[in-house]
């Protein structure tokens, strides 16, 4: 399995495909950097050279921010929002989404499981 921006991508796919396993680069992404560097986008991974591999990793440091870095950079963003009280901020803060979706019937992605609230009543049992 070659390494690819610290990331071992699977051998057995095209390399189109095996690209979106690092973090940070998608489908334009990996169509872009496949025309880039020349290579077949039908060829699979393990086809590839070595200098294939290099030719890739090389474009991916200089022209995009992938794994570490991005993760980094989005977590420096969000915590700067919490950091200066924004709406969104508190959003994060809070666990519950931040871009305007509802939150009375859906948003149990970002809510966890659901809390039943009252309706615990004990019945009493005649003796």
């Amino acid at each position: 399995m070659p390494r690819i921006a610290g990331v071992d991508i699977p051998n057995d796919k095209k390399i189109e495909f095996s690209l979106r396993y690092v973090q940070g680069i998608g489908a334009a992404t990996a169509k872009q950097l496949v025309s880039m560097t020349r290579i077949s986008p039908d060829v699979k991974v393990k086809d590839l050279s070595d200098e294939d591999v290099s030719k890739i990793n090389q474009l991916i440091e200089q022209n995009f921010s992938v794994e570490g870095e991005l993760r980094r950079s989005v977590s420096d963003s969000v915590k700067r929002l919490v950091d200066i009280g924004s709406y969104r901020g508190t959003r994060h803060k809070k666990g519950l989404p931040a871009r305007g979706q509802r939150t009375r019937h859906n948003a149990r992605t970002r809510r966890g499981k659901k809390q039943t609230v009252g309706g615990m009543r004990r019945v009493l049992q005649k003796t």
